[in-house]
């Protein structure tokens, strides 16, 4: 494997940023150190002047649509637009053709990616309500699954999980981290047929009106009950109001918390003044909703009460997302472009540089305890983002790398680019120039499957 070089550049990791070099040596991080002399050993130098190194970008919550759905998206085609942005692993979402709701459904999806991800991979074990004991075979693999995904909210096909009983056991008896989707069925289906007889078509604005603040909050409520009771390691994704915040803490440190909450990059950027524009292109679930619910949001990012920052990436077909309201497909397709995106709150004065770290890399290694990632340590694995901030780029279709060819980020210039990630040691995406997404790869080493330090 070859060696790198990194010289005189800004080191965003820990709470603080210090220029200097890093040696990267058999995939791992060698040395760091304010000046490195690597001696008779062969590397290739990287100038890092006037650019910035994070650690690389781990997202918690991503939709990769293999198998079954690889019209829309690939973990190859996907992993590859990851790369591009900087994210370094994954952690992908049951709700694929099958369902991943056996252990060997799970384990081809292992399969899939080590052929094809250019990026770290990981895969949630999903539940339905009558597959508990299957789920909690995960026990037996706690070291090399991320955790167990419950849909406490309609999904693709099988994975509504609204059964108590089913709930019960699962928070009961699992030794891994359960990640739920929080918004309660029953409300859903009332605010539909309410605003279904009111004015017959829905339009993109009445989404977050039907999938509105109770739904989340009722269900979150539940989530957090179950998991209290039986102290389980409960992780809730994509917090879109401001309701459920008072449901999380700040009080006690991550590495304590029991209960967690995830942040998603399109609930801190849109609201609902934007369906005007965008219309379905940015229907998701949870929907995006009033412009209080971001600015809560990001309050309780920024003071911790929100651990981690995701995107849950999404990609649908352009024509997936037409009217009428019941044929648009929910989500949106954003891996490639989270970091740049929080680099743009950076740049309007919401976040800092060392703010975004904590969010997107050593926040979410702590909290599913993934084993030697998240940090610029020496010993840790190489997973590194440089970024150059100095030459800005425009989303477009020509720098787009998903297979869906769009982005609801289309025309919104990025303050910066990511000029190379480091994939386990692995200079696996460079873009020397200006771009974004235009870069050269060398896809001739794949990523690796997450280990967790779980007891």
């Amino acid at each position: 494997m070859q060696n790198y070089l990194i010289r005189n550049i800004q080191i965003v990791n820990e709470g603080e940023i210090k220029t200097g070099d890093v040696l990267i040596k058999n995939g791992r991080v060698e040395k760091l150190a304010p000046q490195l002399n690597t001696g008779d050993l062969y590397v290739t130098e990287i100038i890092g002047e006037d650019k910035y190194l994070f650690p690389g970008v781990i997202d918690d919550q991503v939709h990769f649509r293999e198998p079954g759905l690889t019209h829309k998206a690939t973990i190859y085609t996907e992993a590859k637009a990851a790369v591009a942005g900087g994210v370094t692993s994954f952690m992908e979402m049951p709700n694929t053709i099958p369902n991943a709701l056996t252990i060997e459904l799970l384990e081809d999806k292992y399969h899939i990616a080590s052929q094809t991800s250019l990026a770290n991979y990981s895969f949630f074990m999903g539940t339905s309500n009558d597959n508990a004991a299957e789920v909690l075979k995960v026990n037996e693999l706690k070291k090399d699954i991320c955790g167990v995904k419950i849909f406490m909210g309609a999904s693709t096909g099988n994975m509504l999980v609204d059964n108590y009983l089913t709930l019960d056991k699962v928070f009961r008896e699992s030794e891994v981290l359960i990640a739920t989707h929080c918004e309660d069925e029953k409300i859903i289906k009332t605010n539909y047929q309410r605003l279904k007889n009111e004015k017959g078509e829905r339009s993109p604005a009445d989404h977050p009106l039907i999938r509105d603040e109770e739904a989340c909050f009722e269900s979150s409520l539940v989530a957090i009950q179950f998991a209290k009771k039986y102290n389980s390691r409960l992780h809730i994704l994509h917090i879109s109001t401001e309701k459920e915040l008072q449901l999380f803490t700040n009080l006690i440190p991550l590495k304590d918390k029991r209960i967690t909450a995830e942040a998603c990059v399109h609930h801190l950027t849109f609201s609902s003044d934007d369906y005007e524009q965008l219309g379905y292109k940015i229907k998701c679930n949870p929907a995006i909703k009033a412009p209080h619910n971001r600015e809560g949001i990001w309050k309780a990012l920024l003071d911790d009460r929100i651990d981690v920052i995701a995107t849950d990436h999404a990609p649908h077909l352009l024509n997936e997302k037409e009217p009428p309201y019941e044929h648009a497909h929910a989500g949106l397709p954003l891996v490639q472009h989270s970091l740049q995106l929080m680099l743009h709150h950076h740049k309007q004065g919401r976040i800092s540089l060392e703010k975004i770290a904590e969010k997107m890399s050593h926040a979410v290694a702590d909290c599913f305890e993934i084993s030697e990632r998240g940090y610029i340590r020496e010993g840790y694995f190489a997973d590194l983002a440089i970024v150059d901030l100095k030459h800005p780029m425009t989303v477009s279709k020509e720098n787009i790398l998903y297979k869906c060819g769009w982005s609801p980020l289309e025309g919104m210039q990025m303050p910066g680019i990511i000029t190379h990630t480091f994939v386990n040691g692995h200079a696996v995406y460079a873009c020397p120039g200006i771009g974004g997404g235009n870069g050269a790869f060398d896809e001739s080493v794949k990523g690796q499957r997450l280990i967790f330090d779980r007891k």
